[in-house]
């Protein structure tokens, strides 16, 4: 069968791309193991002579200056500090995963929890991050964000192992410091939507924007909606630019009803509700619906990432709050 000359130039592109692609996976599997290796006898050596306080200095120093001298760069004392302190994180080979770069495992090598460190990677590798997005998820604390507990093994998944509390939204590029409108919100996480889904969390796909729903009596326009297809159900999303109110709660509760009845198919679990707005009232979310942890979640969100101290205090709030409610 003849190709056209672009049928033709798309075949050969797809060839050149696959062959680069498997160079690029050799090459990384071969530096992650061979870094994992000097990462060992580095240790190892280090142990030996741990009775001595500048020795591991002055062995690093020294062994960065013969191998640069030898090898050029790639080897100066930062980069075999790097080395090390990969090893000490991942002492097991079998659990380096090849998918990850080394960038990735630099970073990986800094937390300070092995907990951190699984989730971190089993999310890196089903999320599709690149180094920089890992860095950014870090910064973010987006294991600490998690409603709960996050798994790392093959645990069924629930609905609140995906919600986090709050989001951060600083790629959006809005003004925290200006009142800005619903549609400005809705509009912007269009326009980068690949970013929002990569802090919204695993498995989730988008749908539509302002789906219109029709009654026998009235017409409706739902935010946003996703479908998520781990937990196997629609995400419908209500955008709001205020504090949460009785109103607010009543409308997504609507629309999830409203959404199992007419959009949903038997094969999908039942449609979650999540309310997105810039402040909580913890009083409304524990007697209303939302207290009922089923099907309606409402998550504060911020325009900016805050520092470190501020986030892990809102963090521990939310968390104290929510041990509390399920006691």
């Amino acid at each position: 069968m003849e190709l056209s000359k672009n049928e033709l130039f798309n075949a050969i592109r797809e060839i050149i791309n696959q062959s680069r692609l498997k160079v690029f996976r050799a090459a990384n599997s071969a530096l992650l193991e061979s870094y994992w290796q000097i990462g060992k006898l580095i240790v190892e050596d280090e142990q030996q002579g741990k009775l001595r306080a500048d020795y591991g200095a002055a062995t690093l120093k020294n062994l960065s200056n013969q191998l640069t001298f030898e090898f050029g760069k790639g080897f100066d004392e930062s980069n075999l500090r790097n080395i090390r302190s990969f090893y000490k994180s991942f002492p097991i080979r079998d659990a380096v995963r090849h998918e990850l770069s080394w960038t990735h495992y630099r970073l990986l090598s800094r937390l300070d929890a092995d907990e951190k460190r699984k989730f971190y990677i089993n999310e890196s590798i089903i999320s599709n991050w690149n180094s920089r997005e890992l860095q950014r998820q870090i910064n973010a604390l987006s294991y600490e964000r998690s409603l709960t507990e996050p798994k790392v093994n093959n645990v069924k998944p629930n609905i609140q192992d995906y919600i986090k509390d709050p989001y951060i939204f600083e790629f959006l590029g809005l003004n925290p410091n200006i009142k800005n409108t619903e549609k400005d919100l809705e509009s912007a996480i269009i326009d980068h939507l690949q970013k929002f889904l990569l802090e919204f969390g695993k498995g989730f796909a988008f749908v539509a924007r302002q789906q219109h729903i029709v009654t026998d009596t009235s017409d409706f326009f739902i935010d946003l909606v996703f479908y998520n297809y781990i937990l196997k159900c629609f995400v419908i999303i209500d955008l709001k630019t205020t504090s949460l109110n009785h109103q607010d709660i009543g409308q997504i509760d609507m629309y999830v009803r409203m959404y199992d009845d007419l959009k949903r198919n038997d094969s999908d679990n039942p449609t979650i509700g999540l309310l997105l707005c810039t402040e909580k009232d913890e009083t409304i979310v524990k007697y209303s619906v939302l207290g009922d942890k089923n099907q309606l979640f409402a998550s504060k969100y911020l325009l900016y990432l805050p520092k470190e101290e501020e986030l892990k205090a809102i963090i521990e709030k939310d968390r104290q709050r929510f041990e509390l409610d399920n006691q």
